[in-house]
């Protein structure tokens, strides 16, 4: 079985470390990536410290993965050594399954995280992307398009997904009012993705800290969640906001900014049950939703969107051995805005 090289978390209260680890040997329609970039999502952390309640460790977090293929099984059509890749959020998926749902599949059952789960023989555990390489099945692997690069592309498949999404579903465009809560790794890639779809987006953010970064990255207006007037001028304003925070936050006061029949879509995961009173929702059929990644079809969708769009994650590049110091700094929010990793430093 070949042998991979990476950093994985051996118990919740320790830092991660170097670690060596077999991947499994590729089958014939598999795709064996070298491992180029992989960004640290605030998933990585929530896994590896266990405060999901679900880690089973060793883990080698990571499922933001960017890199080149070195070998393609004899069944594999779509890509060839050298072309450039990314996978997500899952390896693979229950193709038999009678729910099974191409447009649909990150809802479906018999998904396989790319990192703390099994593939799909149920026994083989998954190890993500902080390593020199991975063996994917080729239906769960990605194009990255030729005109962006491979470091800042790496976040677009879980941050960048995970804004498209709901944007798409939600139909931003123009003639839209979107929202977005918070301006962070997931946030900025909402204002971006938002922008070149034609809605006219608005970021709410704690401070007004980060608002010349939003305005550059394509947001026409930027308000402070601390200054009570912003919810007295925006009441009403809004036919869509997407929330990317996990902090506390007044859900009833959020609701208030929606139009008639305003959508709030929930993708950041607060850690207590969302209070909301039935009087925020039922004056102005308003709705509260979720949304989770994307499929495999759509999360191509999306990179061939940024591709045309020149999208990229805006990045801090760090070497593998700064990867508990950056989870220190993600918690603090010191990141403009996705730490990426150089895979290269693990021959450091």
């Amino acid at each position: 079985m070949p042998i991979a090289r990476g950093y994985a978390a051996t118990d919740a209260s320790k830092p991660l470390t170097p670690f060596t680890f077999e991947r499994r040997d590729p089958n014939p329609d598999d795709v064996v990536i070298d491992i180029k970039f992989a960004g640290i999502c605030h998933s990585d952390i929530h896994t590896v410290r266990n405060e999901w309640k679900n880690a089973v460790y060793p883990i080698v977090p990571g499922h933001e993965i960017a890199g080149i293929v070195s070998a393609v099984g004899s069944d594999v059509t779509k890509f060839k050594v050298g072309d450039r890749v990314g996978v997500g959020c899952f390896v693979d998926s229950c193709i038999g399954c009678a729910e099974r749902d191409l447009d649909r599949e990150q809802y479906m059952p018999g998904l396989a995280g790319t990192y703390n789960d099994f593939e799909a023989d149920r026994k083989t555990r998954t190890q993500g992307g902080y390593s020199d390489s991975i063996v994917v099945r080729e239906g769960y692997v990605m194009s990255i398009p030729d005109n962006l690069p491979l470091d800042a592309s790496a976040p677009l498949l879980c941050a960048g997904i995970t804004l498209y999404s709901p944007l798409r579903h939600w139909n931003a465009g123009p003639g839209k009012k979107v929202a977005i809560v918070g301006m962070g790794g997931l946030g900025h890639m909402g204002v971006k993705l938002g922008a070149a779809m034609g809605a006219d987006i608005t970021v709410l953010s704690q401070s007004l800290s980060k608002k010349e970064d939003g305005q550059k990255l394509g947001a026409k207006e930027y308000y402070a969640t601390n200054d009570p007037e912003t919810f007295t001028k925006l009441a009403g304003t809004f036919d869509l906001i997407i929330c990317t925070v996990s902090a506390e936050i007044d859900w009833n006061a959020y609701l208030g900014l929606l139009k008639v029949d305003g959508s709030f879509v929930v993708v950041g995961a607060p850690e207590n049950p969302i209070p909301v009173h039935a009087f925020s929702i039922i004056p102005g059929r308003k709705s509260i939703s979720g949304s989770m990644i994307g499929s495999i079809k759509e999360t191509q969708e999306m990179l061939d969107f940024c591709g045309k769009h020149n999208i990229v994650s805006e990045i801090e590049k760090i070497n593998i051995q700064q990867v508990n110091e950056a989870y220190e700094r993600v918690l603090k929010s010191d990141v403009r805005y996705r730490f990426v990793i150089d895979i290269a430093s693990l021959a450091a």
